[in-house]
């Protein structure tokens, strides 16, 4: 699951992603509300971190704008103004939640398996396209023939693929989806891990392929050899 963290404050924000990447989450950090903004536009995260306080973009602003890009994903508001007022304004300005500074480490976490598990209550838990399936819950993938758990990369290729069969995925989407914008990872491992899925479907029999559009990226297709 990959969240992003706006926090200007360095320190806090180092801790911050240290704990989450301990509970293997992965974390992309920010420092100012217009990166906040930039990153948020992407729709590559499972749950926004934003603090309401910094520089460039307040984090009010940040949300409001990116609610009205019809970016949906979920936020959370980190600040240290604990007025009810201030609560009510990020709540209004389309935030998902907040937590007020200072605050324990535990709560945090509380906080966004909450806030990540009311989004996913509306998705099924199973992907279903020809006759392969995939459990988000268990990373197994089965087919006719047999079924198979897939590593974390894999899964998460697969499932990008499987959301909308027939729909391009670019090179550049699942570099910054799954490895990260911070990745010194090259744009071949795509490639790499794609040839390991395309054996495995095969293995378990499933009638879809992936295929490679020259320029463009790769899709999911139904096929009936």
């Amino acid at each position: 699951m990959r969240l992003l963290l706006a926090e200007d404050e360095k320190e806090l924000s180092r801790a911050l992603s240290a704990v989450l990447r301990h509970n293997h989450y992965s974390v992309d950090t920010v420092y100012d509300g217009a990166d906040a903004y930039d990153y948020g536009l992407s729709e590559n995260y499972d749950g926004i971190i934003l603090d309401i306080m910094m520089p460039k973009k307040d984090g009010i602003t940040v949300v409001r704008e990116l609610r009205s890009k019809g970016i949906a994903t979920p936020v959370l508001m980190l600040t240290a103004k604990s007025e009810v007022d201030d609560r009510i304004l990020g709540l209004d300005s389309g935030a998902d939640d907040y937590l007020t500074k200072p605050f324990a480490m535990g709560e945090l976490l509380a906080r966004i398996r909450a806030m990540t598990r009311r989004r996913t209550d509306f998705s099924p838990n199973v992907l279903s396209c020809g006759s392969l399936t995939l459990d988000k819950a268990t990373f197994v993938a089965a087919g006719p023939m047999s079924s198979l758990r897939l590593g974390n990369k894999e899964f998460q290729m697969l499932e990008m693929l499987m959301r909308h069969p027939g729909r391009l995925v670019s090179t550049e989407q699942f570099m910054e989806r799954i490895w990260g914008y911070d990745s010194d990872a090259q744009n071949n491992v795509v490639w790499v891990y794609l040839s390991s899925l395309r054996k495995k479907l095969a293995s378990i029999g499933a009638s879809v392929q992936i295929k490679a559009v020259r320029g463009a990226g790769y899709l999911l297709e139904e096929h009936n050899d």
